[in-house]
């Protein structure tokens, strides 16, 4: 159960980002849910549950007899700070409420920017499109795990019996693997907003990454000064397959689809526990850049 929960974080994911990424077209059909369900080798419980979700989200639309299609508008519709209240919310509308305002302003904590890069490219994409007015300029702070600490996941789960020679490669492979995904978000995510600079969509942007030593056990975004979202990393046992079609059972930790935790900016009131909370992560935030920061 908990291998199919983890297959059913990853294909949310990968749908998203086949949706942004322009693989699915707007009106687009999906392939059927046995299709999907034998893609991705899970059943169609699993299938039907990653669907809702999309549903949710407001990437797709269903109806019964007609399967799922994405939806003509997309889930950039921005959702104004009064209608969001705090509490639990995903990570879509935080970042489409950013690039409503004429200043986008984003500080990140995370693991590997998957989620950061599906709905940034999202935003991106609106902005093309004139589905949404473009801002005067954006700017983007990450921090990331240093390449030069090991990660602690994910991790080979291999029986008691299994040589820790055998261990030890595969936990290799596994942080090799991490690796390579990091790079390719966040080169994802850069190359995203640059891109809008480089087309004369946006006068300024600014993405900057920073590597820590340290790696987080919950995924943090912030507003400066208006909202955060907080959200931990669950650990799981799952199946990671690898380029090579290999299988390893692994120990890892999932963040895609989660339901993150929000807190405000009261501006009446400083002492509100949102405007602590806030206060609090931003100073982290920045003490962490300024420390590490390269020159």
């Amino acid at each position: 159960m908990s291998e199919e929960r983890g297959k059913g974080a990853t294909i949310l994911a990968t749908l998203r980002s086949r949706i942004s990424g322009g693989d699915y077209r707007q009106g687009y059909h999906l392939p059927p849910q046995r299709a999907l369900a034998e893609e991705f080798e899970v059943s169609r419980d699993t299938i039907q549950r990653v669907l809702e979700e999309l549903k949710s989200e407001g990437w797709i639309e269903s109806r019964q007899g007609s399967g799922s299609r994405v939806r003509a508008a997309l889930p950039i519709h921005l959702t104004t700070q009064a209608q969001a209240a705090p509490g639990r919310i995903a990570l879509g509308p935080f970042v489409a409420r950013a690039f409503a305002q004429p200043v986008v302003e984003l500080d990140v904590f995370t693991f590997t920017s998957e989620s950061l890069d599906t709905h940034v490219r999202v935003q991106a994409e609106a902005i093309r499109n004139g589905q949404i007015p473009a801002p005067e300029r954006i700017a983007l702070r990450i921090l990331l795990p240093s390449d030069t600490i090991e990660l602690p996941y994910p991790r080979a789960r291999l029986a008691q019996e299994s040589a820790t020679a055998d261990v030890q490669e595969l936990d290799r492979i596994l942080q090799v693997r991490t690796r390579e995904i990091i790079r390719r978000h966040t080169s994802s995510v850069r190359n995203a907003l640059r891109n809008l600079r480089t087309d004369g969509l946006v006068g300024n942007v600014s993405v900057k990454v920073c590597e820590v030593p340290l790696v987080p056990t919950h995924k943090l975004y912030l507003r400066r000064g208006v909202e955060g979202l907080l959200g931990p990393y669950k650990i799981v046992e799952r199946t990671i397959l690898m380029d090579d079609d290999t299988e390893i059972d692994a120990w890892d930790v999932l963040g895609l689809g989660a339901t993150l935790t929000r807190c405000v900016h009261d501006e009446g009131d400083p002492d509100a526990i949102g405007s602590v909370f806030m206060k609090g992560w931003q100073e982290w935030f920045d003490s962490c850049w300024h420390r590490y920061e390269p020159s």
